[in-house]
């Protein structure tokens, strides 16, 4: 059984003991602090705070859910539920509604077993480090109050907000809806039979493409290893030229994370979607790009390309968003298929990336091959060693960052080591018990080469 708690949300397996799972005490006490928090930070100027609460489909969904309403209502919070939504839909409903915060109930790309409450600000994104922080002193002190019985809050809205953003993504000026209908797309959907299932297809047949549906059942039963990478996309890999699809389209539970595949059923790379809707967004708003120290180098060529700046930042939403505002970024996200354009809301979106890729292909011509063709070839090989408890992370890091201090070394986030040619970075996850190692190259043989050496450093230290 495993339970974290950081400031980017509390995760972990349902079942087992309080304090060392995601349990119902544990589901109380986390929004009850968050709760808290809210009474701490908002000039409520009397009324009663409002919080929106979404989740994904996966089994524990509704079980969660209800026991994070209650004790929002519990808390004096009304509740605006917004039930299966996606985390870039719930962030938008935050704005939308004028709300104080948002939960969204969802382990994004962790098997059934794993649930977590992912904590937004009235902004409708992640909390900083600093607010993340105090959410978790008042948790571990049990600082929190309930109101008596007339301060308690109730459901004010129960209705869906999938429409509005849906119409929100169609109503944005690089996305041409007529353009993609004219083009006559087929695509194939993986949803993973979670929130994706209802959106995805919904936004495709509004810009009218024919679509494929593929495990879009919303019923928490996930049909392959819910994180969109290769070895999990072979049934769609399969399909998609089977069908005679122009390319398939994979999200991950809470869809915000995007995956392609090319109209051949190889894989686009999700590295890629990236780069690929900031080609187009730069091609009609030049200016400057954001991405996380784990993702491609493409980001930067093709920003360069368009005479734009490119900036890395922590890995982490919350990171990546600071890092636009600071650097003015037209378009930016995370190598892990995230898309954020802050256009539409300063959150990585699935739904707003295929709808700007599939405008681009429709304005261009090309096949989705073709495109990827047109960008810089690297390979990122994606590792991890998993932990055991009372190891030393940051000692570990220290002493790699000290291997190889000849080299440029970036240290905001873990290590990061860039070489002429390739670079590796090395961080502790902060939603599982690992050390992920990305390295990226030329090719799939070197990526690999300079992974499996930097493991091996690192085992030795184990």
């Amino acid at each position: 059984m495993t339970l974290i708690k950081s400031i980017s949300g509390i995760r972990g397996t349902i079942g087992g003991t309080p304090g060392d799972a995601l349990t119902p005490i544990d589901l109380v006490k986390f929004t009850a602090s968050y709760s808290q928090w809210l009474k701490e930070t908002v000039a409520a100027d009397g009324r009663r705070l409002r919080v929106v609460v979404g989740r994904d489909a996966r089994l524990s969904g509704q079980m969660v859910s209800d026991i994070v309403e209650g004790t929002l209502m519990a808390s004096g919070v009304d509740v605006i539920a917004i039930g299966l939504a996606t985390t870039p839909t719930t962030e938008m409903a935050v704005t939308g509604h004028g709300a104080d915060g948002g939960i969204i109930l969802t382990a994004s790309h962790n098997p059934k077993q794993w649930n977590a409450l992912k904590l937004l600000n009235a902004k409708g994104e992640f909390l900083n480090a600093a607010e993340g922080q105090r959410v978790l002193e008042i948790a571990d002190t049990e600082a929190y109050t309930f109101p008596e019985i007339d301060g308690i809050g109730s459901v004010i809205v129960r209705e869906s907000y999938d429409k509005q953003h849906i119409d929100a993504v169609l109503a944005l000026p690089l996305v041409d809806v007529e353009a993609v209908r004219q083009a006559k797309f087929k695509v194939v959907v993986d949803a993973v039979n979670s929130v994706g299932g209802i959106v995805m297809p919904a936004l495709l047949k509004a810009m009218g493409v024919e679509v494929v549906e593929l495990n879009c059942t919303p019923d928490g039963k996930f049909a392959h290893n819910p994180e969109p990478i290769p070895e999990h996309l072979t049934e769609i890999s399969a399909l998609v030229p089977a069908s005679g699809a122009d390319l398939g389209v994979v999200v991950d539970p809470d869809v915000d994370r995007l995956a392609l595949i090319n109209e051949d059923g190889t894989m686009f790379g999700e590295e890629y979607t990236l780069v690929a809707v900031a080609d187009y967004v730069l091609s009609k708003t030049p200016g400057n790009t954001v991405s996380n120290l784990s993702s491609s180098r493409a980001l930067a060529d093709v920003t360069a390309r368009y005479g734009g700046s490119y900036a890395a930042a922590a890995v982490g939403e919350v990171n990546v968003v600071a890092k636009m505002r600071e650097t003015n970024a037209v378009i930016g996200g995370e190598g892990n298929g995230g898309v954020i354009y802050p256009a539409l809301h300063s959150g990585r979106d699935a739904l707003v990336g295929v709808a700007l890729l599939l405008t681009y292909l429709a304005k261009t011509g090309k096949k989705l091959s073709e495109l990827k063709a047109t960008y810089p070839a690297y390979y990122i090989s994606k590792n991890r060693i998993d932990l055991v408890p009372g190891t030393d992370v940051d000692g570990i890091l220290a002493r790699m960052k000290a291997k190889y201090a000849s080299e440029k070394v970036n240290d905001i986030d873990g290590v990061k080591i860039d070489f002429p040619t390739e670079w590796v970075h090395l961080r502790k996850s902060n939603t599982e018990p690992i050390i992920r190692i990305y390295a990226e190259s030329r090719d799939k043989a070197s990526a690999e080469a300079l992974a499996n050496r930097i493991i091996a450093d690192i085992k030795s230290l184990l």
